[in-house]
């Protein structure tokens, strides 16, 4: 059953000037395993988040830290959840997500679906 579905789109310049211009954010938005990764994977991380964010309906208070997008090569991106992030999960009943990340031509985006189990 799906519960909630979110997308995001990220210039990937514009987010990296941002980047540079509050230096802050990097270690704010990010898990210390994505902070290295090159600007186009940095900015699908962000856009990831946001889509995970939206499709648990985007309420205040959730931390950026307390979600992590892993890749392994040859497999699709998986999303851990802790915290603030999990919590809301739980709360709405998400058992999964599905993520899809994607960067070309100066832009990233990612799509989030958060599934629950059947009732």
């Amino acid at each position: 059953m799906i519960i909630g579905v979110g997308i995001d789109v990220v210039d990937v310049g514009r987010f990296m000037a941002t980047i540079e211009r509050v230096p802050a954010l990097r270690d704010r938005l990010f898990t210390p395993d994505e902070r290295e990764l090159p600007p186009a994977s940095l900015a699908a991380r962000f856009a990831a988040k946001e889509a995970i964010a939206k499709a648990l309906g985007a309420p205040a208070g959730m931390s950026w830290q307390d979600a992590t997008v892993r890749r392994t090569v040859g497999a699709q991106p998986v999303v851990e959840v802790t915290g603030t992030v999990a919590a809301r999960a739980d709360e709405l009943g998400v058992a999964r997500f599905h993520l899809s990340i994607s960067h070309d031509a100066g832009i990233a985006s990612a799509v989030a679906i958060a599934e629950g189990d059947p009732a």
